[in-house]
């Protein structure tokens, strides 16, 4: 299991307004538009009233963006290394800051970028990207009505805005991938991601609890659901919320199709353009061999002279070492998040007949 934040990993999806209030303890600004459905006009489902919460969130979130920005500009004015001996006590404070502001996106964030300095060789590179992506984020908020549809959908998302699934139900038999935790000290978030046997679509299910509380549900992994699912309006379209079930999960002989690591990499390019804050994309890799390449590991195409370096998170943990017995030098099918940090191997299959081997 990694842990939040771990290189290769997917970016956490933002947990519902009201379940970071209640795992944070912090309040909202006690505006009536911000109280959310306490009051009679949200109650009552208001259009004019709900326009108007709209407007002064958007306004909340705009102060917040342009005060963060200012926060970057001082920090390389004053220097990246400085960021080493202030420690992490000013970025919470910021953070703090974009939660008031009604923009926890912007917040978990900025507590990323605090934990960067003193984590290891090349942390000043690592903090710089980061505060581009944000500068980029902040930059993408303040020009969001110029935005392709898709494109301001996630910038929405990555600020923190809430949304509604919003798409049309679709009914597949839904193979279970992968199922992992990430937590910290506010949240627990469940990522569970799901191949459609029909539609050949890869799916993501995001669920969230309080610090050391499982979420639900818990599926799993190498079985399949028959189930519909709708998506959420990013510019992947790639999170759903799962709808009506019609049969418990039960076994199966699919498999995800699979990509060489090559394609791989031109997969997670191509996301990127609609997505720039993207860490990683899930991807099955057909026919890859994990080898030992320096201090680390890469899986290496059977067939082909190309090879994806596995994440350095991977490194040691008790999922390569099942990866590596599985394949036993022979080709096997391996699904993860391929990213530019590398690929994080989730599940596996043998060549043969056999079941998937949960990886995390």
């Amino acid at each position: 299991m990694r842990e939040p934040g771990a290189e290769g990993a997917v970016p956490k999806g933002e947990a519902p307004e009201g379940a970071l209030r209640g795992v944070t303890g912090r309040r909202e600004p006690s505006d009536a538009g911000a109280a959310g459905p306490t009051t009679p006009a949200a109650r009552s489902g208001d259009p004019e009233a709900a326009r108007r919460r709209a407007e002064r969130r958007a306004e909340r979130i705009t102060a917040g963006a342009t005060e963060l920005e200012q926060r970057l500009a001082d920090l390389l004015r004053a220097g990246l290394a400085g960021a080493e001996q202030t420690g992490h006590g000013p970025w919470e404070e910021t953070a703090a800051r974009m939660v008031d502001a009604q923009a926890p996106g912007l917040a978990s964030r900025v507590r990323e970028l605090g934990a960067i300095p003193s984590s290891g060789p090349g942390w000043p590179v690592r903090l710089l990207e980061e505060c581009a992506l944000l500068h980029l984020l902040d930059r993408g908020w303040s020009h969001r009505e110029r935005l392709p549809d898709g494109l301001a959908a996630t910038v929405r998302s990555r600020v923190g805005l809430p949304a509604s699934a919003d798409g049309p139900p679709v009914r597949d038999h839904w193979l279970v991938l992968a199922q992992y935790d990430t937590a910290d000290v506010r949240l627990t978030t469940r990522r569970i991601w799901l191949y459609g046997a029909e539609t050949h679509r890869t799916v993501l299910l995001l669920s969230y609890g309080a610090a050391g509380r499982s979420p639900e549900p818990a599926l799993p992994v190498g079985l399949a659901l028959e189930a519909e699912v709708s998506a959420y309006p990013d510019a992947g379209r790639q999170r759903v919320a799962l709808g009506r079930t019609f049969a418990p999960p039960g076994p199966t002989r699919t498999r995800p199709r699979g990509v060489t690591t090559s394609g791989a990499a031109v997969r997670y390019g191509e996301a990127l353009r609609d997505d720039p804050w993207l860490d990683a994309v899930p991807v099955a890799l057909e026919r890859v061999v994990p080898v030992p390449d320096g201090d680390g590991w890469q899986l290496a195409d059977a067939d082909g002279d190309s090879a994806l370096p596995l994440a350095r998170t991977t490194g040691n943990q008790p999922g390569l070492w099942r990866l590596v017995a599985l394949s036993g030098g022979a080709p096997v099918t391996v699904f993860g998040e391929c990213g530019h940090r590398g690929f994080t191997p989730l599940t596996a299959w043998p060549a043969g007949p056999g079941t998937a081997v949960p990886l995390c």
